[in-house]
């Protein structure tokens, strides 16, 4: 029976289990959301009201590219809070007009094409507002490890539609607080999981600052800037894509299997059916974050350059100092940060264990 909705928020925010062809035979499974930090925000928004760190009618504020920014801003409406957004260049009209008429402010800072100037620029921003209104509430999106608790519910029903059995979780690592926490909880559970996390070349949450992609860095799952509740000892592997094979990705899951999703889509598709060729013994479900409506003109627009996807292979790697565009792999074994390898990131404060 269809159940009915009390809000759009909780409506979209449960995935479409899609089952998706590779040349094995045996099947990949996408988990398709329409926005997939709707889980984030909710859970994140709810606990600070059930603990009183928040009322209704206060407003909180955070840093977006655009997917947190939807689903924070529809969080509030949902809970009848305020809700301000420093935003990236890309957060689009489209958007832009809908957040605004959720009731959030929007404002966005000057663009750039350095990543981490355009982090850095809304960080300062969002400091400055807060010695302006210091009633306001900052979400921290990147540090706060509140963000893992909506993701209960997804390795729920990643337990209920995957049969038992050992599992590779394959997805953007983004803020931690998606692909990290859905294994967690998981592994609560008792399963058996692997996690493949993956990153974009100039990412430093994994020590890769030192590289960069010739195209762009892929929004929202890596960033030039320390995301603070990243638990790098939950990752088994790591895959470093880029733009141009996360774009031919993304084309062919479109033109395969018919899901239009953004460019971690992609990245997490090629990543995932590489790990599937590896390791037939496990099922691999494979996150897909967001629609691929953001990246049309810049990715699917550009679908006559794709490349075909045999033609694509990582390069393995032990060391970081070997890291290679246009693709590289490396076994992490749920190491910590700090250990000698890693480049370019500092050993984040412990956070405190999943509740």
């Amino acid at each position: 029976m269809t159940r009915l909705h009390d809000h759009l928020a909780e409506a979209i925010k449960d995935p479409d289990p899609i089952r998706v062809p590779s040349s094995s035979g045996d099947d990949l499974i996408c988990l398709r959301f329409e926005t997939m930090k709707v889980y984030s925000a909710l859970g994140a928004v709810r606990h600070l009201l059930e603990t009183g760190r928040v009322r209704r009618g206060d407003t909180l504020i955070d840093s977006s590219s655009g997917i947190y920014a939807h689903a924070l801003a529809l969080a509030c409406h949902r809970y009848g809070m305020n809700c301000h957004i420093v935003g990236s260049t890309t957060v689009d009209r489209t958007l832009k007009i809908q957040l605004e008429i959720l009731g959030a402010t929007v404002e966005q800072v000057p663009p750039s094409n350095n990543l981490q100037l355009d982090q850095n620029l809304r960080v300062r921003r969002i400091q400055e507002i807060l010695r302006d209104n210091p009633t306001y509430h900052w979400m921290q999106q990147y540090h706060d490890d509140i963000h893992y608790l909506g993701y209960r519910a997804v390795a729920d029903l990643v337990a209920e539609v995957v049969p038992d059995g050992p599992l590779c979780l394959v997805g953007g690592v983004g803020t931690g607080a998606s692909t990290g926490a859905i294994a967690a909880y998981l592994r609560d559970r008792g399963r058996d999981v692997n996690l493949v996390g993956v990153q974009p070349f100039g990412s430093v949450t994994f020590g890769a600052g030192h590289t960069q992609d010739p195209d762009m860095i892929i929004a929202g799952i890596g960033s030039s800037i320390e995301f603070r509740n990243v638990r790098h000892e939950l990752y088994d592997r790591l895959h470093w894509v880029s733009f141009d094979y996360a774009m031919s990705a993304a084309v062919d899951l479109l033109r395969t299997s018919g899901v239009f999703a953004g460019l971690s889509a992609g990245a997490a598709y090629l990543s995932a059916l590489w790990e599937h060729r590896c390791d037939r013994g496990r099922k691999h479900v494979f996150l897909a974050a967001d629609t691929g409506t953001r990246y049309v003109e810049s990715a699917f627009a550009r679908h006559a350059e794709a490349r075909p996807m045999a033609s694509m292979r990582p390069l393995e790697i032990d060391s970081l100092d070997d890291l290679s565009v246009p693709w590289s792999a490396m076994s992490w074994d749920r190491r910590h940060v700090g250990i000698g390898q890693t480049r370019g990131v500092s050993h984040p404060e412990r956070l405190a264990e999943l509740p």
